[in-house]
């Protein structure tokens, strides 16, 4: 049985068995376990020269990149927590949360050097920042390379995730040692993970759709292969060219994946699993993703407060016997819980729904893996967490099988003429034309029904539709007062540093 559930344990352990194995390949760079773990050493051990210890924040502002990965790795060997910091939040988002952390030390990628710039003059302290391209290597050049074994209490603060949003304060998630260490765990043993697999980290590593590969793949002397932009490109390259074996991209990366022209020019045959999260996402593109890259699919869902997954897709045993489009059916649900998270999906009076695919209630969850709260933020914890469980605001269904279906957020769903109606449904509809690429829903005030449907799409290249094409299209296919009455096109969405579309912004602008 483990008990020290530290994550400066993780490196050390996996050396012991994988020291010349390939660690991680970016850009022209390739280390070995060995290497990488020298120059985290080097890293930490200069951290810790500096003053960064137990009960400092280091932030990292990045694009992804070995630096980054060795950042995760040195600073939970400092003992100090790591604050990721969202590479496309403005200036002012970013002082917050420096500010809010109480940040000490700043590493950050030169290329984005323009905007530290702007926001040293917006922090309240003084804090310190190495560059990545210019003083970085002078750092740790002369510095011990041995690791450095803090003895950190697994209830310590690991990292604070700042969650995004485009109105009100941010708040930091806190993950501890023993939450994160618990998520990789339980994800070695859910996905089967072994030294054979290299993982692609394509999605950012500033949040946890990708972050928490970081240490599931470490400790069972995986490879890690890193793309600092999302590029289709790019991705359709690397997976050929390093046998990428698996990866976890957000919904709207995969819209563009299988939608683009060169999709079918490159040899996939390594691939073992896709993973989605981060998002919701349609069933048609889920048949899309297995049907182009021919491997397995797992629909995950999650929340940085979660460390972050609570459900994955994955096939119990007897559901294997079913037909493809049965399968399929399952593959497309939010899918069944995680093996560390006890999870349920209750009515507003607390009690558990019928499991008959049908009836809407809002998930719960509670386990190791679940933060202890937001940054001095009491009042806030307090309104999330109800005797123990953990309130998502995810709006759901169950079955039978216990695989749940995300309907919604709380927060999202439109009321129309008294009437609720689920954004992801209608969204699920609009992806099945020919012509839509993205899509998004939301409600708008209406003084006759209180709030009306309105989507905002973006086309396909050389695709078209009017407002006139799409409502019919949908009438067939939903209820009358789940139609949108509103259809807007615009050439983008705007989106999250994750990738996921980003409502609030749409509520703002209409």
């Amino acid at each position: 049985m483990i008990t020290q559930m530290n994550l400066n344990k993780i490196l050390p352990q996996t050396l012991k068995i994988h020291q010349e194995k390939k660690a991680l390949v970016c850009g022209n760079f390739e280390f070995t376990y060995k290497q990488f773990g020298n120059r985290v050493g080097k890293l930490a051990s200069s951290l810790i020269k500096l003053g960064i210890t137990k009960g400092k924040k280091v932030a990292v502002f990045h694009k992804n990149c070995h630096y980054f990965l060795e950042s995760y790795f040195a600073v939970m060997h400092s003992g100090a927590a790591l604050v990721p910091l969202n590479t496309y939040l403005s200036k002012d988002e970013l002082a917050f949360i420096l500010n809010d952390s109480e940040t000490d030390l700043l590493i950050a990628d030169s290329d984005l050097y323009s905007k530290v710039d702007d926001i040293k003059k917006l922090i309240n302290k003084d804090v310190k920042i190495i560059l990545t391209g210019e003083n970085y290597e002078d750092f740790i050049r002369s510095a011990d390379s041995n690791l450095p074994l803090i003895d950190n209490n697994k209830k310590d603060i690991a990292q604070i995730y700042y969650t995004s949003g485009t109105t009100g304060r941010s708040k930091g998630v806190i993950l501890s040692h023993k939450n994160v260490y618990c998520h990789s765990l339980c994800a070695i043993e859910e996905l089967n993970l072994n030294s054979k697999d290299i993982w692609l980290h394509a999605a950012p590593l500033f949040h946890l759709a990708d972050a928490w590969a970081i240490w599931a793949i470490t400790l069972v002397g995986g490879t890690h292969v890193l793309v600092n932009e999302f590029n289709p490109k790019r991705i359709f390259q690397k997976i050929e060219k390093n046998r990428v074996t698996l990866t976890n991209l957000v919904p709207t990366m995969y819209y563009r994946l299988v939608n683009d022209p060169d999709v079918n020019k490159y040899d996939y045959s390594s691939l073992r699993v896709l993973m989605s999260g981060g998002a919701p996402i349609s069933p048609s593109l889920v048949k899309r993703i297995i049907e182009t890259f021919k491997c397995d699919y797992i629909q995950t869902y999650g929340l940085t407060e979660t460390s972050p997954f609570l459900t994955m897709s994955i096939l119990k045993d007897h559901l294997k016997d079913l037909s493809y489009e049965n399968q399929l059916k399952y593959k497309s649900t939010t899918g069944r819980k995680f093996k560390c998270v006890e999870l349920k999906v209750v009515n507003k009076k607390g009690r558990e729904v019928k499991k008959n695919n049908k009836e809407v209630g809002e998930i719960i969850v509670k386990g190791d893996s679940i933060t202890q709260g937001y940054w001095k933020l009491p009042q806030e914890t307090k309104k999330v967490f109800k005797n123990g469980w953990l309130y998502t605001g995810d709006m759901a269904i169950i079955d039978k099988e216990d695989y749940v279906t995300i309907v919604d957020r709380k927060n999202d769903m439109i009321i129309t003429g008294g009437e609720n109606v689920y954004s992801i449904e209608v969204e699920n509809v609009l992806y099945q034309h020919p012509a839509v690429l993205e899509a998004a829903v939301i409600g708008m005030s209406d003084n006759e029904w209180g709030e009306i449907v309105k989507a905002i799409l973006v086309l396909k290249d050389g695709k078209s539709a009017t407002e006139r094409d799409i409502i019919e299209f949908c009438k067939g296919k939903l209820s009358i007062f789940k139609v949108p009455k509103i259809v807007e096109f615009k050439d983008c969405l705007p989106k999250l540093g994750s990738g996921k579309i980003c409502k609030k912004m749409l509520k703002i602008d209409s």
